[in-house]
């Protein structure tokens, strides 16, 4: 498909202003939520995103009148006609997203019987859903397996439970908040995510009428309420596109002010791109007021020139590095003087967009073993999930296709860094997360083209 392909002339540092709306890993879930309320929900500063277009769909298919607000970027959900939608329909959004399996416990409170279609997502790991079905179960749900998905009914109500995740998944942790606001009794979970996007979340929910309780340790207490409400929100904004536009800045040695970040989710972050040797200013929102009237604050990235500083790193779940993080970082570090290691901790097989780099003149070598830092749950398992980058390296320019979101970003500020042109396929996989990035890239002076 020649209109899924991008021309990348590259070599040209990124230099500019873009900004960043509400986070892709928060939006989505508060749209799933809305379904939960019994009078509309309106969700501001909304990103242009795939995913945004399939949750809307699937939320007018269970007959959720989703609209345009008067704002830009405002979406309007009114849940009040909540039905049934055929099988068929659903299955025509299976592999677009893993969304559908968040629809279960609100559909179960509020029709009685949920369908979840066969998941797609990124390709980068199994992302097993067996504790999603299994906290179901826990709550009361009955689950029958067809070769078309899993049909959900909820015979009895729902009823609070007490539940322990083996690991600290966030898109577990949303099941178990989505479902238990409603159910009857008292819900404790126990090592549950404790991301950003889930507090926003939790306060979504607590906006609604939830009694939504954090403790210290990773327990999260649930009160079940026999109804909820719309909300107001205005969500966080994207962290992890903040990140990628601030490794760009680094590889290709310029300098990019991002708008609406917000540095209280990105500490971790920030860490490590000064220890790398970038440079970054940050302006809140109340100090850009004063300057000017309406402005906003962000953060500000650039190289200072000079050579970058080789790191050791690992993701891990909040308030570690994050996973999403470590594919636009890694092509910064193929820039950094010295020997990098990045141990990825959270998916086991996120390491594959590293052969395109190498194919580009990277120095990268992918290992089984846990590097770097503590043994993981990968360590044994024959994952090739450490990769130590020797650099720095030119980058030259190739021919890429792109596996999954986070790494067709990496391939693209790989393209954007490397000597002559280099065509990008599948480029439209990144509108899954990154809204408007054609129209950013060439806010930021980049010469990027459609053949």
């Amino acid at each position: 498909m020649t209109d899924d392909v991008l021309i990348v002339h590259g070599g040209t540092p990124l230099q500019g202003q873009i900004r960043v709306r509400g986070a892709k890993n928060l939006v989505s879930k508060a749209m799933v939520a809305a379904l939960l309320g019994e009078s509309p929900s309106r969700l501001f500063d909304v990103p242009r995103i795939r995913d945004v277009e399939v949750v809307s769909g699937l939320l007018e298919l269970h007959g959720v009148k989703v609209t345009a607000g008067v704002e830009d970027g405002e979406l309007v959900m009114d849940p009040t006609n909540v039905e049934s939608a055929s099988t068929d329909e659903i299955n025509v959004h299976a592999g677009s997203s893993r969304i559908p399996i968040l629809f279960c416990g609100p559909l179960l409170h509020r029709l009685g019987h949920a369908f979840i279609p066969d998941l797609g997502g990124c390709h980068i790991g199994p992302r097993p859903i067996d504790f999603h079905i299994r906290a179901l179960r826990e709550f009361g749900a009955v689950v029958d397996k067809t070769p078309e998905g899993m049909h959900l009914s909820a015979p009895n109500g729902l009823h609070g439970a007490k539940l322990e995740l083996p690991y600290p998944s966030v898109g577990a942790t949303e099941q178990v908040l989505l479902t238990a606001v409603r159910a009857e009794g008292v819900t404790e979970l126990r090592n549950a995510a404790i991301e950003p996007e889930i507090m926003d979340l939790i306060c979504i929910l607590q906006k609604m009428g939830a009694i939504i309780t954090v403790h210290t340790d990773r327990v999260i207490e649930i009160q079940g309420v026999p109804r909820l409400y719309g909300y107001e929100h205005k969500p966080i904004p994207d962290r992890i596109e903040a990140a990628s536009w601030a490794a760009a800045a680094l590889a290709t040695r310029g300098e990019i002010e991002v708008v609406g970040a917000r540095q209280a989710d990105m500490m971790t972050f920030l860490n490590v791109f000064r220890s790398i040797g970038g440079e970054l200013k940050i302006t809140d929102d109340r100090v850009a007021r004063e300057g000017v009237s309406g402005a906003e604050g962000g953060i500000k990235f650039w190289h200072p020139g000079g050579e970058l500083k080789a790191v050791a790193l690992e993701t891990d779940v909040h308030p570690g590095f994050m996973t999403d993080w470590q594919q636009p970082l890694v092509v910064a570090l193929t820039q950094a003087r010295g020997i990098s290691i990045m141990h990825e901790t959270v998916y086991e097989q996120r390491l594959g967009y590293t052969e395109a780099l190498n194919q580009m003149g990277a120095t990268i070598q992918v290992y089984r073993d846990c590097l770097g830092g503590t043994p993981c749950r990968f360590g044994r398992r024959n994952f090739m999930h450490s990769a130590v980058i020797a650099g720095p390296s030119k980058l030259h320019a190739a021919d890429l296709r792109i596996p999954d979101l986070r790494a067709g970003f990496a391939h693209l500020i790989a393209a954007l860094a490397a000597e002559g042109t280099s065509r990008v396929y599948g480029v439209d996989l990144i509108k899954r997360g990154y809204e408007d990035f054609e129209a950013k890239l060439a806010a930021l002076g980049a010469h990027v083209e459609r053949p």
